[in-house]
């Protein structure tokens, strides 16, 4: 019986992800370093142990592919796994990749190429995840404890995208093989939205007085090394805000649309869906 597996599928697109497949009747099976013991069709998978490549893969014909988070250099550990998912037959391979080149990340943009040349292999390259301003991420903790967004990115854009959209357009690829698939597109919500716009419309909606804080690059990449990230990939995520604050990652796409048949989520109705989150 054929299978998705879910790599990263407890994290917040892969649940989401697994979710939606599930109610829409498709085998899924969910890997992640500690899998629910709860759960028949878990599987522990890590990046870092290839011998559970193998088995996370048995009996799929499908896959969404979560490559490692917080590295600058993730093809070395990626390589392996698509040769052996070519090996095992997978016949879609769907990569959640990023609109947002990190600086002095070379792989990043050769690990989308070899996602590409796999059988079914599709990127989802994703714009910033609106889900950074709900906890435990380093930006909504500061919004928690000081009620302020320290940024380096000024009053530029990002087409920042809600995590659910992301597993929607991914599930529409491989929920049915039959679906017809372009090898690359561009995931991000209906509009543009600086810092200071995000501020405004939680203090408006929620009641919560969020003030925006303008910071260096430098001050930037410490405080994100302080939450607990690697050096060079807090100061790869940082030198982003720069390529924001100069107009380059305003980025807007109808992908979500076009894969799902409704238009992605504006940040106003993310921010009533997760009230909670600034009025507890």
């Amino acid at each position: 019986m054929s299978a998705v597996l879910v790599t990263g599928g407890t994290g917040k697109t892969g649940k989401a992800l697994v979710q939606v497949l599930r109610t829409a009747g498709v085998r899924t099976r969910v890997a992640s370093r500690k899998p629910a013991a709860a759960d028949p069709e878990a599987i522990r998978f890590d990046w870092n142990d290839p011998t559970t490549y193998g088995p996370a893969l048995d009996g799929t014909d499908r896959v969404f592919l979560l490559p490692p988070v917080e590295s600058v250099d993730p093809l070395p550990l990626v390589e392996p796994f698509l040769r052996q998912a070519r090996r095992a037959g997978v016949r879609r391979l769907v990569m959640l990749g990023s609109a947002l080149v990190l600086p002095n990340a070379p792989s990043a943009v050769e690990m989308a190429a070899r996602v590409r040349a796999q059988p079914g292999g599709v990127v989802l390259r994703a714009s910033g995840f609106m889900q950074n301003f709900l906890r435990p991420h380093p930006l909504a903790e500061h919004i928690h404890r000081h009620g302020e967004i320290r940024t380096a990115a000024g009053d530029g854009k990002l087409g920042w995208v809600d995590a659910r959209d992301i597993a929607a357009s991914a599930a529409a690829l491989l929920a049915d093989l039959g679906v017809d698939a372009r090898s690359d597109y561009l995931i991000t919500g209906p509009h543009g939205m600086s810092y200071p716009q995000a501020a405004q419309i939680i203090t408006a909606q929620t009641g919560k007085q969020v003030r925006v804080k303008q910071i260096t690059e430098k001050e930037q990449a410490a405080a994100y090394h302080a939450s607990g990230m690697p050096t060079d990939f807090a100061a790869a995520l940082a030198a982003v805000e720069r390529g924001i604050k100069e107009g380059r990652e305003e980025q807007v796409s109808t992908a979500v649309l076009e894969l799902t048949g409704r238009p992605p989520r504006a940040f106003s109705e993310f921010v009533s869906d997760h009230a909670y989150e600034w009025t507890q």
